[in-house]
């Protein structure tokens, strides 16, 4: 899929589920996708991503990004893996 690709697919799913996505760093979450399925097991990846995005939505809602939540979870699948 090239670069393209993805932000049209993520402008169209954003404007189908009516979100505004502001700032929305893609490429943190496709790195937190990649660190689960990597460092946990690859059906971690959706799944991390979801959890990431609802503590992000959390967050949004006092003013915040997701980067803390980009950062938590790669630094847990890093702990994972080294166990």
């Amino acid at each position: 899929m090239t670069e393209g690709t993805m932000d049209q697919w993520v402008e169209a799913l954003a404007a189908e589920l009516e979100l505004d996505l502001g700032e929305l760093d893609v490429q943190a979450l496709l790195d937190v996708a990649r660190d689960a399925a990597h460092s946990v097991v690859r059906p971690a990846a959706p799944l991390t991503t979801f959890l990431v995005g609802y503590a992000a939505g959390r967050r949004a809602a006092a003013g915040g990004d997701i980067a803390a939540e980009c950062a938590t979870a790669s630094a847990l699948a890093a702990r994972w893996a080294a166990e």
